[in-house]
C-alpha cells in the first residue's frame, strides 16, 4: 500500500495525510462516526484538505488504535487517554530536547579540547630546552643587624 512517494513524486512517510475518513476508520477499526468525535475532543488530529475534509496519515492511525486499545482493553475513559497522549507528546519532545543539548554539549567539549590543544601548541614554541644537570644551591641569610 505504502511506495516511497505519492504520485507527483510527493515524498510521503508516517506523517504523510493520504488517507479520507472512511479509509481512516477500516484501517483502525472504528466508526467513522468514532473519528470525528475523536477529532471534535482533540485526541486525533487529521490534517485537512483546502476543503476542510479530514486526511489522515498512519501516525493517526496508530494513534486510533492506540485510544481503542486503551478504552477498551484499559478502561481509560477519553479524558485520561487524552492526558496520556499529551505526556507522551512532552516526553518524545524532551527527549528530542535532550539529544539537541547531548549534541551541543559534546561539540562544546571537542571545540574546549580544541582550544586547549592551540594553547598548549603556542606555549610549547616558548620554553627553552636546559641542560639536564643538578646543581645544589645553599641559602644562608644574612645575619640581623642590630639596631641603632
Amino acid at each position: 500500500m505504502f511506495g516511497s512517494s505519492l504520485p507527483g513524486g510527493v515524498p510521503q512517510d508516517e506523517d504523510t495525510p493520504v488517507f479520507v475518513i472512511s479509509v481512516a476508520a477500516q484501517l483502525s477499526g472504528l466508526h467513522a462516526q468514532t473519528l470525528r468525535s475523536y477529532d471534535r475532543q482533540g485526541l486525533v488530529s487529521p490534517g485537512r484538505t483546502a476543503g476542510g475534509g479530514r486526511r489522515y496519515s498512519m501516525r493517526d492511525i496508530a494513534l486510533l488504535r492506540e485510544v481503542q486499545r486503551l478504552s477498551q482493553e484499559a478502561g481509560v475513559n477519553l479524558a485520561g487517554i487524552k492526558r496520556i497522549i499529551e505526556l507522551e507528546n512532552q516526553v518524545d519532545a524532551l527527549r528530542s530536547r535532550v539529544s539537541e543539548l547531548t549534541e551541543e554539549l559534546a561539540a562544546a567539549y571537542a571545540a574546549a579540547e580544541q582550544a586547549a590543544a592551540a594553547v598548549h601548541a603556542s606555549y610549547r614554541k616558548d620554553l627553552v630546552p636546559m641542560r639536564n644537570q643538578t646543581a645544589l644551591v645553599v641559602w644562608r641569610p644574612n645575619p640581623p643587624r642590630p639596631r641603632r
